[in-house]
């Protein structure tokens, strides 16, 4: 398989902050990888690395191939990235309906199995609500919005950064379902959230990051079965 991203020794600073202190990392095609750790850790920095919305001061990444150190967020995204940021970005000002269509697009290899109609089926929350403003709706259906709007991209990779975040329970589950929808389609999927014993049921792979670094990685059922490696790095 080739790689979708090929990342080695990225340092990346806030201001005179240093936060990623030299990370590897490498996803693979059809990979699912979750990256668990406390709050504070780097978690979001990384990612914001790989999108290009934070420059790494040292250490370099390529995405499908390309180099992408220094390039900016809109060109990564067009390798085949889709990123669900922290908070869920959704336009306040635009509809469901518009939320979804102006992002959408064939993917890196003119695919296009992810139509508006085929995210209308996957969210059906979003069907009923077409005309609301991004504004309007709940915290649930505005991370569904944001997910979709991420499909109708058709990424290579889809960045899921605290999906669950603050949800009812009911709702927190119906993206976990989802989630597994996506997965079983084949594409690759980097999750980060709370939630470790979700993330490592949805993952091939796991990373655990500690201070900017990452301390750990193997297979996620590997680590869901070591509860002395849950405890030292995640405090559970």
């Amino acid at each position: 398989m080739h790689a979708l991203i090929d990342a080695s020794g990225l340092h990346s600073y806030y201001g005179a902050s240093h936060v990623l202190r030299g990370i590897d990392l490498h996803i693979s095609a059809g990979e699912s990888v979750g990256l668990v750790g406390r709050n504070g850790m780097g978690k979001t920095t990384l990612i914001r690395t790989l999108m290009g919305h934070v420059r790494s001061r040292q250490g370099q990444f390529a995405v499908a191939g390309r180099d992408c150190t220094r390039a900016q967020p809109h060109a990564i995204a067009r390798l085949g990235l889709a990123y669900v940021p922290e908070g869920r970005g959704v336009f306040a000002n635009l509809s469901v309906r518009e939320n979804l269509l102006v992002a959408a697009r064939p993917g890196t290899r003119g695919q296009t199995d992810w139509t508006y109609d085929r995210v209308l089926a996957t969210f059906p929350r979003l069907a009923e609500r077409l005309h609301h403003g991004g504004q309007q709706l709940s915290g649930g259906e505005q991370q569904m919005l944001a997910i979709g709007r991420a499909l109708t991209t058709n990424p290579d990779l889809l960045i899921l950064d605290e999906a669950t975040e603050g949800l009812a329970p009911l709702i927190v589950a119906e993206i976990w379902r989802i989630v597994a929808a996506i997965r079983a389609t084949g594409m690759s999927t980097l999750i980060v959230d709370r939630n470790y014993r979700a993330v490592l049921a949805h993952t091939d792979r796991c990373l655990v990051m500690e201070k900017g670094r990452i301390v750990y990685q193997g297979a996620s059922p590997a680590l869901a079965s070591e509860p002395e490696q849950l405890a030292r790095y995640l405090g559970v």
